[in-house]
């Protein structure tokens, strides 16, 4: 059997239809063609009232300047009852469509991480978040001549301006804070003030990240002599740890949408939650690929009894923060025990070949029963071939199937360049090619 469509222009607009408040018409018309599912056009026909806009659906449309005839990408139409003789659309940011209210083709969304605007344009159509941090922005693009053709640009301020300017009204642009620790809340609010006042309220996110035991007194550590930090990353005093949450609240307050950003480990994340943050992160490569490190040298150790590898142990998680600086001539076995119990976790002891995405099976569940429809998670931090493949394998199980539209998935452009290729690609240009030059 048919599908009977049905379009904001089968109910209103007009002969026999209902009315469009006039002054709104030429808003209302952007939508005309949008289509309705029966529900709705019910509930719109049931309520006889006139069809207009919201104030705010008149600065999105004017604020980007959107072609005649169109809605924006990165959100969709909302119909909000002003009263019994008025109905408003509205356009609520969601970046899970593209323009005129269409869908964008997977659940699963994509993400940039990058700060160079010449790698960006040629995916600018293709991506819906794009996360710029301080070393981003300053390390991999401004200071780096191979990047910034002949330094073009020369403040991130600038940097930033023409990102929006390529990515458009459809694409989420997540900034981080050039100062967790020493800066006061007014100063933040500021920050964000600027990163909105160029991006718009409507694509900036903040980023906020854990702050662990650090703070605006030992944060200095981090950067002179030996730049070990003197506690465990599990030391320290509560209201360090808390300030990230708590200044993820205090931005959510001010009306500012965040990305919580530094979450190696799935315990993270329930708390995590707590600061209603907008996107949340698993980091995948750093955390595997140090278990695997650990893994090795603790095997080693059971397997020959030779205690060099405990001193090779313990040394390796000092150097990477498992253990704090003061510890580099503790008990050695108290470090292997330490490792062992990290391991376990992870799942490493039980099964030595893990593909490093219990975290992302995790945080998938814990958003599950979250009382946050509109928090997505990030997967980033895998770089390399081997676990984009596997990420994708996993999201399109049955398990997860649910959970697809709560994803965004994040690399550098490089990167996830790579994987819209395959060796076969070449074989069939290589036969293709040669035919229509005549060659058999």
């Amino acid at each position: 059997m048919g599908k009977v469509n049905y379009t904001v222009s089968s109910l209103f607009g007009g002969e026999n239809k209902l009315p469009v408040v006039s002054e709104d018409a030429g808003y209302v018309q952007r939508i005309f063609d949008h289509r309705l599912d029966r529900e709705l056009y019910e509930e719109l026909k049931l309520r006889n009232a006139a069809l207009g806009v919201t104030d705010n659906f008149r600065k999105v449309i004017d604020y980007f300047k959107v072609a005649p005839g169109e809605t924006p990408a990165g959100f969709r139409v909302e119909y909000n009852l002003v009263n019994d003789g008025l109905v408003c659309a509205d356009l609520v940011r969601d970046i899970s469509y593209d323009k005129n209210g269409v869908l964008r083709p997977q659940n699963v969304l994509f993400s940039a991480d990058s700060a160079n605007p010449y790698e960006i344009e040629p995916m600018k159509n293709l991506i819906s978040n794009l996360t710029c941090n301080p070393a981003i922005i300053y390390n991999q693009f401004i200071n780096n001549p191979g990047a910034n053709i002949g330094g073009k640009y020369k403040t991130r301020d600038e940097v930033l301006k023409d990102i929006g300017e390529i990515l458009g009204p459809g694409c989420d642009i997540s900034v981080e804070l050039n100062d967790p620790f020493g800066s006061s809340e007014s100063e933040i609010l500021e920050e964000a003030a600027r990163f909105k006042e160029l991006l718009s309220e409507y694509r900036v996110v903040i980023k906020v990240p854990h702050t662990g035991p650090v703070n605006a007194d030992n944060v200095s550590q981090l950067m002179t002599g030996d730049k070990r930090f003197s506690l465990r990353y599990n030391q320290g005093e509560t209201r360090d740890f808390y300030r990230g949450h708590n200044l993820a609240l205090m931005l959510k307050e001010h009306g500012y949408r965040v990305n919580f950003t530094l979450m190696f480990e799935p315990y993270q994340t329930a708390l995590a939650l707590q600061a209603r943050p907008y996107f949340i992160n698993s980091f995948i490569m750093f955390r595997h690929s140090q278990s695997m490190q650990m893994a090795g040298m603790m095997k080693a150790y059971e397997e020959t009894g030779d205690p060099l590898f405990i001193e090779q142990l313990q040394k390796y998680m000092v150097e990477n923060d498992y253990l704090s600086a003061g510890e580099i001539n503790g008990d050695r076995f108290a470090a292997y025990t330490r490792a062992r119990d990290i391991l376990r976790y992870r799942g490493f002891l039980e099964n030595p070949a893990a593909d490093g995405l219990d975290g992302i099976r995790h945080n998938l569940n814990v958003l599950r029963q979250a009382n946050l429809p509109d928090s997505r998670l990030i997967i980033c931090n895998m770089q390399g071939e081997n676990y984009y493949p596997y990420i994708d394998r996993l999201l399109m199980s049955p398990e997860y199937a649910d959970m697809t539209k709560r994803v965004v998935i994040t690399a550098g452009p490089e990167l996830l360049a790579q994987f819209t290729s395959n060796a076969v690609v070449l074989q069939f240009h290589r036969r293709f090619m040669n035919a229509a030059n005549g060659a058999k």
